[in-house]
């Protein structure tokens, strides 16, 4: 995907008497569209059979192509209902820069980060045509696909309005970026206001375990790791990580969210904060203040704001 550390999307056919109902949609750039109708022929159909699809979330690479099917074919677009702000708020502001994630850069005294991310993504093309809204709001229950019983979770954390696709008939779930096979997915990466997105997204991982175990088909990645293991890899993986970064703050005394950050190591391969490029730094510096504001509410660290800052230190 371009302008985007990850590979591929991975966008799940299902067939039924109709035609075609798609998970996820994917983006739409040039080309998109003759390598979905490639994709189709190998298995003997084309893009005018999709008859729905079911957007597992906002972001552009899950939602744009759909839009492009719908003003192409007539297919209709499913989105959770919690991310009904999130196309509101794209629509306002009208291009591709991350304000939310500015914004924390900011109270995280991380700055030349801010600028650099404003300089890279100034230059952007944005389509407003891209963020049409949804023919259905989805909330949780079943979906309307003729030969598959699917039933929609909501699963905040990614995203507000994330929604998981469970197959009760062939133990699969379509989990989006809710459920990644090795990577985790970045936290309340979404235009708007969060509460404690962090705190969202462990309660979702830990209501799948309360409901049986499937394998996973996720939005990128390889398919067929079991649900139940992956989260629970997950869970413990966030577990380490507010672990290491209370110890950051303990160390300093006071800390902001980018000093933190530039002390934890990134990635699968434990790279140093200083060789991310533009974009996963932002990331890393969210996603430490995604710890850090959980821990403040746990009540482990506390945290006072100096000029528009948030320094934290231990409770």
């Amino acid at each position: 995907m371009p302008s985007d550390g990850l590979r591929a999307i991975n966008v799940y056919a299902l067939e039924t008497d109709r035609g075609l109902a798609l998970i996820d949609g994917g983006w739409r750039r040039p080309g998109t569209y003759d390598e979905f109708s490639t994709a189709l022929g190998e298995f003997g159909c084309r893009p005018d059979d999709v008859h729905d699809v079911f957007v597992t979330h906002v972001h552009r690479d899950h939602y744009t192509f759909a839009v492009d099917l719908r003003r192409r074919h007539g297919c209709r677009i499913h989105l959770g209902s919690a991310e009904a702000p999130g196309i509101v708020a794209i629509g306002e502001l009208a291009s591709n820069m991350p304000t939310s994630s500015l914004r924390e850069l900011e109270r995280a005294g991380a700055d030349d980060i801010a600028r650099a991310v404003r300089l890279d993504t100034s230059d952007e093309d944005f389509d407003s045509d891209d963020w049409e809204p949804p023919d259905a709001w989805l909330t949780e229950g079943a979906l309307d696909i003729p030969g598959h019983r699917l039933t929609a979770v909501h699963t905040p954390g990614h995203t507000k309005g994330h929604m998981v696709f469970h197959d009760l008939d062939r133990d699969i779930s379509y989990t989006g970026d809710h459920v990644l096979p090795t990577i985790t997915p970045s936290i309340g990466f979404e235009l708007g206001e969060w509460d404690l997105p962090l705190g969202h997204y462990l309660k979702s991982l830990e209501m799948m375990l309360d409901d049986r175990d499937r394998t996973v088909l996720p939005a990128h990645g390889d398919t067929g790791v079991g649900l139940h293991a992956r989260v629970r890899e997950l869970l413990d993986h966030h577990a380490r990580r507010l672990a290491a970064t209370r110890a950051v703050v303990a160390d300093l005394t006071r800390a902001t969210g980018l000093d933190v950050a530039e002390r934890l190591p990134w990635t699968r391969r434990d790279r140093p904060f200083a060789d991310l490029g533009t974009f996963d730094r932002m990331v890393a510096v969210c996603e430490t203040l995604a710890h850090l504001d959980l821990d403040v509410h746990r009540g482990v660290l506390r945290v006072e704001n100096q000029d528009g800052v948030d320094v934290f230190s231990v409770a």
